[in-house]
């Protein structure tokens, strides 16, 4: 009872912040989102008779502690969910994403377990079956599923069976490159599960982000749709600097900027000036990524390298969904 799987990372377009349902990992908002190719975890699930707890094994190295049982309390699901409460898992993961880059290695570490754990047990799930399950490791691992452009459906339901991720466009649709700019910052004060249940319960703000996801979610939609780059980025963008606005109205206010990341931000809208067209979106820390299309590669690498500050600068593809190995 073994199977191998390997998922992407993912970049929300349209930002995921704010659960309506902390337990069952359910948004307040639908979410957009495109799959990576350079970010990935590659996770072995082997059931075995003759253990008495899960293993887990990230990198060659055991794992305890807080990260482990996040992991077994979802195998829990899946044991649950097949009635297999009595076997226990030996997890192998290779995680080729690098914290500092700045991209949540959870979204594809569970979508990787749960792809590999259930093939394991000898169970076949639709995608959307997958997607819904993954949600409840992480969040955003739902939209790892898939490959190229992803919505996350919030769904309306309180057990969650219409919250999962669908298909928007896939990889091979538009060739949109991403560059991480990873920066010489300092862990950040404030986590992004802290930070988003805060913003929640006390940003002035939160009403307003929340009412224009829609909208954007429509136009981002009709961008992708006809490959209308100056669009894609220009909603994207905005829509990432209303939702760190809604931490600024947070109590106590808080940010995920520092002056570095503020230096990006600028000079991406400096490219713009000059004729190179990117845009800029940027998740709950400090570090930036980058949209470009395929043809400015090396004047965007070139340019965010010489940045003062800049300590690495990770270029992605479109990547594709589950795959077993």
């Amino acid at each position: 009872m073994k199977a191998t799987a390997k998922a992407h990372t993912n970049i929300a377009l349209i930002k995921y912040w704010g659960k309506r349902d902390e337990r069952l990992i359910l948004p307040t908002n639908n979410s957009l989102s495109l799959t990576l190719d350079g970010f990935y975890t590659k996770t072995t699930v082997h059931f075995r008779n003759d253990l008495l707890r899960d293993v887990f094994y990230l990198n060659d190295t055991v794992v305890s502690g807080e990260a482990y049982n996040r992991v077994t309390k979802f195998l829990d699901l899946v044991r649950q969910q097949f009635g297999k409460q009595d076997l226990y898992a030996d997890i192998r993961s290779t995680n080729a994403v690098p914290t500092a880059a700045g991209f949540a290695s959870s979204a594809s570490g569970f979508a990787a377990l749960a792809a590999a754990s259930t093939r394991a047990l000898g169970e076949t799930m639709t995608e959307e079956a997958l997607s819904q399950l993954t949600r409840q490791g992480s969040g955003s691992a739902c939209r790892s599923i898939y490959g190229g452009f992803v919505e996350w459906q919030m769904g309306m339901k309180a057990d969650g069976s219409d919250s999962y991720a669908v298909p928007v466009a896939p990889a091979h649709h538009w060739d949109v490159r991403v560059a991480a700019v990873v920066l010489n910052a300092t862990e950040k004060d404030v986590s992004s599960r802290e930070g988003m249940k805060r913003t929640v319960d006390t940003s002035l703000f939160y009403q307003g982000w929340l009412d224009g996801i829609p909208q954007d979610l429509i136009d981002i939609k009709d961008g992708i749709r006809h490959r209308d780059f100056e669009k894609l980025g220009a909603i994207a963008e905005a829509n990432c600097l209303r939702m760190h606005a809604t931490t600024l109205g947070a109590i106590p206010p808080f940010t995920y900027w520092n002056h570095l990341t503020v230096q990006v931000m600028e000079t991406v809208r400096q490219m713009r000036q000059i004729g190179i067209p990117a845009y800029f979106t940027i998740d709950a820390g400090p570090n930036v990524k980058v949209l470009y299309l395929p043809e400015y590669e090396y004047k965007v690498e070139q340019t965010l390298r010489e940045l003062p500050g800049v300590a690495d600068v990770i270029l992605s593809r479109p990547g594709e969904g589950i795959t077993y190995l």
